[in-house]
């Protein structure tokens, strides 16, 4: 009896240390391009001006999330792991984009072909140095965003560190 009491005593100690162990991320892993204008005709909206979220933070998808146009208007948390150059990420920073273009077929070219994304200049400027050709991202479907402007993010988005 006096082994499991001294078991139940170091129990809750040894539960809070597996708490604060680290955990694989929750979002997925894929590389990112940029572009510049103009951005229109786009493939999700053609010409509208209003598919473009007031802070310029957007994004024209990849055949990786492309999925036969359903990408189009979907927000995602997009935040630089990697960069191809030293010191291309700016640490910490995360941006909620929202996709409304496919890049393979964008007006204008993207920095590089085959990315899961390829951001607007100023999304790729806020995460990323912009003289970088491209960058690993960490990146998250934001399902709750009911917001179409793409302006607000939300408290809980809180990326795991990922291991390059």
């Amino acid at each position: 009896m006096p082994r499991a009491q001294a078991v139940l005593q170091w129990l809750p100690l040894l539960l809070l240390m597996l708490a604060k162990l680290p955990r694989p991320s929750n979002g997925d892993v894929s590389t990112a391009a940029q572009y510049a204008p103009p951005y229109t005709p786009t493939a999700c909206y053609g010409n509208d001006p209003s598919q473009f979220p007031s802070n310029n933070q957007f994004a024209a998808a990849g055949d990786e999330i492309w999925d036969n146009g359903a990408a189009c208007g979907r927000q995602y948390l997009v935040r630089c792991i990697s960069a191809s150059e030293p010191y291309g990420c700016v640490i910490g920073q995360t941006i909620q984009i929202r996709i409304v273009d496919y890049g393979p077929t964008a007006v204008s070219p993207p920095s590089i072909s085959g990315t899961a994304m390829v951001l607007s200049q100023t999304a790729f400027g806020i995460i990323a140095n912009s003289s970088a050709p491209f960058i690993n991202i960490e990146f998250q479907h934001n399902i709750l965003s009911i917001n179409r402007s793409g302006d607000n993010l939300p408290r809980n988005f809180a990326p795991t560190p990922c291991r390059v």
